[in-house]
């Protein structure tokens, strides 16, 4: 094993290290994939002196077929769709419009309950840092580059602990910037690599983004609605 990281928090740190570049702007947003990319972004968020919110990327499965994705919906309601499964599929667009509303609802349920009523955060001309604790196909990753470049982000930062080398260089390719620490050969599982690998809960991403949001507060530098 060529890494292992203690836990998703000290991942954070260690990865917050290769960002300082980023440090002090006014002009950078950190978000991390729940629920596990939310330890490692706020580890970030904190050493960058960023704000921290959410980017929630759900799947568009296809009825019967839930693991073929015809497309994913991304916070700020952007959708993206994988053309050559949808135009194979019977009635396309009355089956994409009722995954989409379904998959909808989820998704803003799921933002209402991590933010506690906070708006979501402007993205537009932002550089945006997109955090998770690992990469393994990458598709969740490349669904929120492609959703971030529909928002109209001015810089899409990819960072994570930890992929394998195929999947950080195609990620290379999609985001304006790629930072994977380590890319282990015989990669297995994003779980391999740490120590301490237990799940992130709904709660402790709730908890996570209110001490984000409350630190920003008291410094006097919360973020623009």
């Amino acid at each position: 094993m060529e890494r292992a990281f203690p836990n998703r928090t000290e991942a954070g740190r260690l990865l917050a290290g290769r960002l300082v570049k980023y440090a002090g702007r006014d002009d950078v947003i950190v978000l991390g994939l729940p629920r596990g990319g939310v330890p490692v972004a706020f580890e970030v968020a904190q050493r960058l002196g960023a704000p921290l919110d959410v980017f929630i990327v759900r799947k568009l499965g296809v009825p019967g077929f839930e693991e073929l994705a015809a497309g994913a919906i991304a916070s700020g309601g952007v959708r993206v769709l994988n053309e050559d499964v949808v135009r194979a599929l019977p009635n396309a667009e009355e089956t994409i419009e009722s995954i989409t509303a379904r998959e909808t609802a989820e998704l803003e349920r799921r933002e209402q309950e991590y933010r506690d009523g906070r708006p979501a955060p402007e993205l537009r001309d932002r550089i945006v840092i997109l955090v998770d604790d690992g990469l393994a196909t990458g598709a969740t990753m490349r669904a929120a580059v492609k959703a971030l470049r529909q928002s109209g982000a001015a810089k899409i930062v990819v960072a994570v602990p930890v992929g394998p080398p195929d999947t950080c260089h195609e990620l290379e390719e999609q985001a304006d910037e790629t930072i994977c620490l380590s890319m282990p050969e015989f990669f297995q599982a994003v779980g391999q690599y740490y120590e301490d690998f237990s799940q992130t809960s709904d709660e402790d991403v709730r908890e996570l983004l209110a001490r984000g949001a409350q630190q920003r507060a008291v410094s006097g530098e919360q973020e623009q609605e």
